[in-house]
């Protein structure tokens, strides 16, 4: 049986247009498509103005041999198939605490591989032509799942687009890397199943979104966190970049700040020794030893003795990717969309809050000459500490750029230098939260405009997936401008809309001023401040930038 990641690479527009002239029509009086593998039967949501199906198998249940092996096609049904229940995540442990009980559907299975889908229920028929957002969930690619409720689609298609959301398979079911399976491969390779699946169901949608009133040549990828740096590698990887148009970028790239620092994208050769250790660890001494295992061990023994799964992530697996995302990307060999990114505020403060160990102006520097040498007094300039007060808040800017920011601007950076629009944008509302909500000893509020915080604001679901937090009309009014602007920019490619629109004009990341020079712009996303301005925080990631390469060329020097 032939895999998804096989099957449409450049050949994407065309099979997009086959699929498109041949798609069946999608009754106006009733909530029945049919797609590849048969008849599926939807809901409407309350007010009747929404199509929703839910549970929909884009690929087989990866059981059994299938277990870490790339997603095969989802088998085909007789008669009409109840699409009315999220199907269950992928198997994951509740690691951060609070993911689990935001979802909607039966407890995590190894049986995951569907998506959601939510659409307008104005748009009958596949003439409609809607443009497509597909939505990949965050949580580290240990944790998540689409039917969380802070993703609902619900409002998005009422804004006139039609939203995806496919689960994809997490930590050591999406990223297990070891000898046998790379020696079982027809690519000799292995990992990066998670992503795979991430492939076959965007290739699900470019075959089957016509059915449903979709524009198979007019779909955006985006994600936050985990998502977002998936989108990156979307954008990169051979199987994928010809399969959409448009991409969005939530907090996260594949361009860590520094080899330890953020996520970084391991060669094969290294990840298939954690593969090694597993199987030591659970008493397999051979790949059918290790299928043969339930899933709840390997699950827990992942949990309990490779840092909660986070010891699996995505690889260079010469297959998906072929190099690092650095490489790719100065290359030029990335897809050349659109691309809308950004990051929070305060994506690292928490973390320093928490930290045992209290920030002073002293320690800041001492820091800074341990880490950067000669250049920290550079780096000072940058993240200024004469005294306490102001070096921990240096330290929170720092925390926060090696967490995340610093990627997303270098993907950002590195994928204008093409000459596709970017937008960049800075999320600067502060959350609500419950009363008497705390993070460690501080009152929740005080983490500020933390990571994952604009989630709820984009998809317009801040009562939905949290009604016991008092909102204000300031969050609203955020939410519906940040929501109009992520769907004209699936719409389009400019999240500013057509002519006429009522919110502020959002420029391009890059264009030249009246000199003929590059200036740089970012849209701020407040509730009581929103707008572009010129981009002042570039030299702290020019100086990160150059910090970055210089370690790259050491630890690579080193590794030879």
């Amino acid at each position: 049986m032939a895999h998804f990641s096989t099957i449409v690479r450049s050949a994407g527009s065309l099979l997009a247009f086959a699929i498109f002239c041949t798609a069946p029509t999608l009754p106006a009086d009733n909530n029945e498509v049919t797609v590849a593998s048969g008849k599926l039967q939807g809901t409407l949501n309350a007010d009747k103005s929404v199509r929703i199906f839910k549970g929909v198998p884009f690929a087989a249940p990866p059981t059994g041999d299938l277990r870490w092996k790339a997603p095969q096609p989802a088998k085909k049904w007789s008669g009409v198939r109840a699409a009315d229940k999220f199907g269950p995540a992928c198997l994951q442990t509740d690691v951060f605490g609070d993911i689990l009980q935001f979802m909607r559907d039966a407890q995590p299975s190894e049986d995951c591989l569907h998506l959601n889908i939510w659409l307008p229920a104005a748009a009958p028929t596949a003439n409609a032509k809607l443009p497509v957002f597909v939505w990949y969930y965050g949580g580290g690619f240990v944790a998540g799942g689409n039917s969380e409720k802070r993703y609902d689609g619900e409002a998005l298609a009422r804004k006139g687009v039609i939203v995806v959301e496919p689960n994809y398979r997490l930590g050591v079911f999406g990223f297990l890397s070891h000898p046998e399976l790379t020696k079982e491969s027809a690519h000799n390779s292995s990992g990066n199943y998670g992503l795979l699946d991430q492939v076959a169901a965007l290739q699900w949608v470019v075959k089957n979104i016509a059915a449903f009133g979709g524009d198979p040549r007019n779909i955006t990828v985006g994600g936050e966190s985990a998502g977002s740096l998936s989108v990156s590698a979307l954008m990169a990887s051979p199987l994928s970049r010809d399969l959409f148009q448009k991409a969005i970028g939530e907090s996260g790239a594949f361009f860590p700040a520094s080899p330890t620092a953020g996520m970084q994208l391991r060669p094969v050769s290294v990840t298939e020794q954690t593969g090694v250790k597993f199987a030591e660890a659970v008493g397999a001494k051979s790949l059918a030893e290790l299928r043969a295992k339930s899933a709840d061990e390997l699950l827990q023994a992942a949990a309990a003795k490779f840092n909660n799964g986070f010891a699996f992530g995505p690889n260079a697996d010469g297959y998906y990717l072929a190099t690092d995302a650095l490489s790719i990307y100065t290359k030029g060999e990335q897809a050349r969309v659109p691309l809308l990114a950004g990051w929070n505020a305060d994506e690292g403060k928490a973390q320093v809050l928490l930290s045992p160990q209290k920030t002073t102006a002293a320690g800041f520097a001492e820091m800074a000459k341990k880490r950067f040498g000669d250049q920290s007094p550079e780096f000072l300039k940058l993240y200024p500490a004469a005294n306490d007060d102001e070096a921990l808040v240096s330290a929170e800017s720092l925390s926060g750029d090696d967490f995340i920011a610093f990627s997303t601007w270098k993907w950002m950076d590195l994928h204008s230098k093409t000459g596709a629009p970017v937008y960049q944008y800075h999320f600067e509302q502060v959350p609500k939260s419950k009363p008497g909500a705390m993070i460690g000893t501080f009152p929740a509020t005080v983490a500020g405009s933390k990571h994952a915080g604009e989630i709820e604001y984009v998809f317009q679901t801040l009562k939905f997936a949290q009604p016991d937090v008092p909102w204000a009309d300031d969050d609203f009014k955020i939410s519906d401008a940040m929501a109009t602007y992520w769907t004209n920019f699936v719409k389009s490619g400019n999240p500013s809309g057509p002519s006429g629109n009522a919110l502020p004009d959002w420029p391009q990341y890059k264009i030249k001023d009246h000199q003929g020079k590059n200036a740089y712009w970012i849209m701020h996303l407040s509730g009581h401040d929103l707008g572009a301005s010129p981009d002042t925080v570039r030299p702290r990631y020019l100086f990160l930038d150059s910090y970055s390469i210089k370690q790259l060329a050491k630890s690579t020097k080193a590794a030879q």
